[in-house]
């Protein structure tokens, strides 16, 4: 998947076009991402994600039917193009999502069946002296590509399973908007909104046959990897706060 606040200036990799090119990976300075505020991420993803991120569900679109499509986002920010899981260049956790994993690669979808593997052409470690090069000199895909196509081939392959499993919570009508509020040490609000819970109260009402299901096809467990990912929220007001802190104060009028 092509993310326009990540991938900047995404192209389909060419033999001819990149056969020399070299790339500086792995990558070590992440402001690529710094305005990345959150990133989906797949079902196999939500134990490892749940311990370091806040977890919510967006609509998506709408399906042939005219039902709303969701798919689940691990938050990075508490405001538009804010990532506080950036320290500097650092990343402050210990577990990165396969999308953002796999940068500056991405898949480009060329249709419902086939997709391309692109890389971000705008990135400053694009032709690195001494980086990983993308092809041999036989021109057949280097380590570093040929690794990139497998793991994004397997994210795709689990997108789509993810896919299966939240439109289970969205027909047993689990989901409802959520809503976070904060007022900060100067008194001004700040919320959060525009993501998706799960309904808690929803949840324990349902039948024991819909309850054995939901065990079964895997839906049980993200929905109780969500739950625990909520606490996560206040560390991000807490790194919020500190931010707001460090800033330079504005100049008087």
């Amino acid at each position: 998947m092509i993310i326009p606040l990540l991938h900047r200036k995404a192209v389909p990799v060419d033999r001819n076009e990149h056969r020399d090119l070299k790339l500086a990976l792995p990558v070590q300075d992440w402001r690529v991402a710094a305005e990345l505020n959150s990133l989906f991420i797949a079902a196999v993803e939500f134990a490892d994600a749940a311990r370091e991120y806040p977890i919510f569900f967006v609509q998506t679109g709408a399906d042939e039917a005219g039902k709303p499509e969701i798919a689940p986002i691990a938050v990075f920010g508490l405001e538009q193009k804010q990532n506080l899981y950036l320290d500097g260049s650092r990343w402050r956790a210990h577990f990165m999502p396969a999308a953002l994993r796999n940068y500056p690669f991405c898949i480009g979808r060329l249709d419902a069946e086939r997709f391309a593997v692109c890389l971000d052409a705008g990135w400053a470690g694009v032709g690195a002296e001494g980086g990983q090069p993308l092809f041999d000199a036989a021109g057949e895909p280097g380590d570093a590509l040929k690794m990139a196509h497998g793991q994004l081939e397997s994210l795709e392959a689990e997108a789509q399973r993810t896919r299966v499993l939240c439109k289970r919570l969205r027909d047993l009508d689990l989901l409802r908007p959520m809503r976070f509020d904060a007022t900060l040490p100067d008194g001004s609000k700040l919320t959060v909104d525009g993501f998706l819970t799960v309904d808690d109260q929803k949840v324990q009402a349902l039948d024991a046959a819909t309850a054995h299901e939901l065990l079964k096809s895997g839906v049980l467990g993200l929905i109780y990897s969500h739950f625990v990912s909520l606490g996560h929220m206040r560390k991000l007001l807490e790194w919020h706060l500190e931010r707001l802190a460090a800033a330079p104060a504005a100049p008087a009028a």
